[in-house]
């Protein structure tokens, strides 16, 4: 078996985007767990490097706050998405 590395000259690895299905999906299936964890400690956090991820996580906290009927905010950086509940 062989085993392959990545080097400086090996092509970059691409991120395939997530269809509509798998949008839907993943938004579904996210949600369960971000609720669980906004409950336990208030905040969420995950890497969100492209814009269909973040975009995945924002759904994902509006269904969070619609279903709790609280507000729910995120916010992305480029790197991580946060979703938490607001301080007042």
């Amino acid at each position: 078996m062989r085993r392959e590395t990545m080097t400086p000259h090996s092509p970059a690895l691409r991120h395939t985007p997530l269809d509509a299905d798998e949008m839907a999906r993943s938004e579904l299936a996210f949600s369960p767990l971000v609720t669980e964890h906004l409950l336990a400690s208030g905040r969420f956090r995950v890497t969100a490097e492209t814009p269909d991820m973040v975009e995945l996580f924002q759904r994902v906290a509006r269904r969070v706050g619609d279903a709790l009927g609280r507000p729910v905010v995120s916010y992305a950086n480029g790197r991580d998405i946060v979703i938490a509940f607001p301080s007042m």
